[in-house]
């Protein structure tokens, strides 16, 4: 499935809350009827529960009487949250993105341009910090570095990989945990939100690090199209009745249809 046809859709929109203001404004534009639901930001934190989160409200949305002619979701790989997920007889959409970086950014293609080659790299948007405890402004490294694995200490490795393979992977990681010790901050302004208090925020918090800070301009592409039903196949993928969401984990394709597991 790529581009649905130009007829208004009824459309189940489910984003992290982080997107809150961006959602907002590319619905209000939208030629289609959307009805919003939001998850916590931290959701992604616990893969396995975000992922049961999300199915329920796929379910739920998929046997609702409103009839709903897609189910969108505005969230990216996040930490694997979405891997596994399946449709129930309504297509399922979601952004070839691995986290919420590339829908601020708007594209992969600027997403690998300014972290393609430092993907843990430090970032924040108004959304991200005006959601949550209110003393979290930066997606920080060490999240990264959880969802993969890399706090594992040396004798997890040990006891997984056995004593040589923990020694290669023991010395990889910690020459990656300095290179990330020295990654700047970067604050990514959004279209119509102003941002101006966030970015003194963060600039401070870089400098109590010792980081350099960056300040990005984002874009609603991603977000507007998701909204206004433009699939195409290069962005985003598209699932249907028997297929479930699987990883990929590069940087263009991200996200492919597989066959669905039994429940």
């Amino acid at each position: 499935c790529t581009e649905m046809d130009n007829t208004e859709m009824v459309i189940k929109l489910i984003s992290c809350e982080v997107f809150t203001r961006e959602v907002c404004q590319c619905v209000a534009d939208s030629p289609n009827v959307i009805d919003l639901e939001f998850t916590p930001k931290d959701a992604h934190n616990k893969p396995d529960s975000l992922r049961e989160l999300l199915q329920e409200r796929i379910d739920a949305a998929s046997s609702s009487a409103r009839g709903y002619d897609a189910i969108a979701l505005c969230l990216g790989v996040c930490g694997t949250s979405t891997v596994g997920l399946k449709s129930r007889g309504i297509p399922v959409v979601m952004p070839r993105a691995h986290d919420c970086c590339t829908l601020y950014l708007g594209s992969k293609e600027r997403f690998k341009e300014h972290f393609g080659d430092r993907p843990s790299t430090g970032f924040s948007a108004v959304g991200y910090i005006e959601h949550g405890n209110g003393m979290d402004l930066v997606r920080e490294a060490d999240d990264v570095r959880r969802q993969m694995g890399m706090d594992a200490s040396y004798a997890d490795l040990v006891e997984k990989y056995g004593e040589e393979n923990a020694a290669y992977i023991w010395e990889t990681l910690s020459k990656t945990n300095e290179r990330l010790a020295s990654d700047p901050i970067v604050f990514i302004d959004m279209p119509g939100v102003d941002g101006t208090t966030h970015v003194k925020a963060c600039q401070a918090a870089a400098e109590s690090q010792g980081k350099p800070f960056e300040r990005l301009t984002g874009d609603l592409s991603f977000i507007r199209a998701l909204v206004s039903g433009e699939w195409n196949k290069e962005d985003f993928l598209v699932i249907t009745e028997g297929e479930e969401i699987g990883g990929v984990y590069d940087l263009d394709e991200v996200v492919t249809a597989v066959t669905a597991t039994p429940d």
